[in-house]
């Protein structure tokens, strides 16, 4: 084995160990983990901070810098996809209602 093999499979073999670890972390102790209140108030935001996290820059930022006109398929599809989120409480039907404001105006117009 070359010395780029072996580098590469303790690069895999580690970043399984700290995966496996950061995922079953909270299952190893027996008894629940004491912590402070200000932190387990803040866990319950953390979903909501990655899924914007990896998302908002989806919609406002092509190529590492902020869209520089309104005429992007995404900001119209964005807005309609929300809106019948909020009228109808459907994930699926959130998704369908922006595909179908997105795919035309993207496809069709060229946005």
């Amino acid at each position: 084995m070359s010395g780029d093999t072996i580098e590469a499979l303790l690069a895999i073999l580690g970043l399984a160990f700290i995966t496996v670890l950061a995922r079953a972390f909270f299952m190893i102790p027996e008894r629940e983990i004491p912590m402070p209140d200000w932190l387990r108030r803040g866990l319950k935001y953390a979903p909501l901070a990655a899924l914007t996290a990896v998302i908002a820059p989806e919609i406002l930022m092509v190529q590492g810098a902020l869209i520089g006109t309104w005429q992007d398929a995404r900001l119209p599809a964005v807005l309609c996809a929300t809106g019948y989120y909020f009228w109808r409480r459907g994930i699926l039907g959130t998704i369908v209602v922006g595909m179908l404001v997105y795919l035309p105006l993207h496809i069709g117009w060229g946005w």
